[in-house]
């Protein structure tokens, strides 16, 4: 028989995050290895989209979303980073922020091209490079501070690059970049003529004294930048796809096009809910959000700490990654799974966020919990000791 799967399909095979969640399903544990916020959909959000089916609004929209959601994706994106984005030209609306970034490498990369991401990395930004058939080049940061140089970045430079990809605040580190390092990465991405695609979606989650940038509002930098970001994390509706990429109007409209290809758009009357919650909740519930997940940082870290497993306290987004040398196993996937066996408690193995070794000594959390199941899985993971 000669029929066969595309070379492609390799990039997309089920995720380590994934597989996990299905051995925490096998022994009915707590699951922490998916990003799946279980927290409380904000009331204007759920009003929004159950008034929008009522009304009607369930059929196509535009490719780029409802005219109401771009204006408020403008309006929140002015207000929280001071760059002014056409909700008519410069805005699309996609299937979560995954969706945005999978059109935006459609439409601005060719097959071959290099892009140059941090690692650890979110395994998607790999798969939906490698699906536009684009070539990952990896810059391994160095903890605890997740640093890089200048030189790092230079020293990856072929005539083939192309991109680099900016996840700040970071999945699986919770590292914040710093304006310093933003503006070392502005300049090289300036010298080198780099588009620079940023993973913005955990904007909001931001601890301690560290405040979030984002990358456009550099000089320079807005017409060169895409910005992704999403409501998934911060309304907490991972389920309802609705994300974005705010750029240039040169590059949005060919991303708007492949938008239209995959997906069509995306759901109309959540579009509806979410334009809802970005006009009528304030900085109040912001703030709030940053509040409310610190306290669950904080005290995940300190449950970790007591179980032996020392984590790399993180500055943002609602993950952490722990040091479980100590755990028995020789690689990460046998301690995360004597983790689950032990504890019920999932983790995300370290390799999943590596393309070598660096990883077997990791595994990640995801700490973005209802308190009595976070609180749950604390007492449990002491019974590592």
């Amino acid at each position: 028989m000669s029929l066969m799967l595309s070379d492609r399909h390799a990039c997309v095979l089920q995720s380590e995050i994934r597989n996990m969640s299905i051995e925490c399903n096998r022994v009915h544990g707590i699951n922490l290895a998916q990003g799946v916020c279980d927290t409380p959909v904000p009331e204007p959000v759920l009003q929004g989209a159950a008034c929008a089916m009522e009304q009607g609004i369930n059929t196509y929209t535009h490719y780029a979303g409802l005219p109401q959601l771009r204006q408020a994706i403008a309006a929140k994106q002015q207000r929280y980073s001071g760059i002014a984005f056409d909700p008519e030209s410069e805005i699309i609306v996609s299937a979560g922020a995954t969706g945005a970034l999978y059109c935006a490498f459609q439409a601005l990369l060719n097959p071959g091209d290099e892009v140059i991401l941090f690692e650890p990395f979110y395994g998607y930004h790999i798969s939906t490079l490698q699906a536009a058939e684009a070539v990952p080049i990896y810059l391994p940061l160095m903890p605890p501070e997740w640093s890089f140089t200048l030189h790092d970045l230079e020293h990856l430079v072929t005539p083939r690059t192309r991109g680099i990809i900016v996840n700040t605040p970071a999945n699986p580190s919770g590292k914040v970049f710093t304006p310093a390092e933003l503006e070392i990465i502005a300049s090289f991405a300036e010298q080198y003529d780099l588009f620079v695609f940023t993973d913005e979606i955990y904007e909001h989650f931001i601890y301690g004294n560290r405040t979030h940038t984002s990358f456009a509002a550099l000089p320079g930098m807005r017409e060169r930048t895409i910005t992704i970001s999403g409501s998934s994390k911060t309304f907490s509706v991972t389920g309802w796809r609705i994300g974005y990429a705010l750029c240039d109007a040169r590059w949005a409209r060919a991303i708007g096009y492949f938008n239209d290809l995959v997906y069509v758009c995306a759901p109309a009357p959540l579009q509806a809910g979410v334009a809802k919650g970005m006009r009528e909740l304030d900085d109040t519930y912001y703030r709030g959000l940053a509040v409310e997940y610190e306290a669950k940082r904080n005290r995940f870290c300190d449950a970790l700490t007591r179980a032996g497993l020392t984590p790399h306290i993180p500055d943002g987004a609602y993950y952490v990654l722990a040091d479980v040398s100590a755990i028995p196993g020789s690689t990460a996937k046998e301690r995360a799974m004597h983790i689950l066996r032990t504890t019920g408690v999932a983790s995300v193995p370290g390799g999943a966020f590596y393309h070598n070794k660096r990883g077997e000594s990791l595994v990640r959390f995801c700490y973005a919990k209802e308190d009595a199941v976070l609180n749950e899985a604390c007492d449990r993971l002491q019974n590592l000791r």
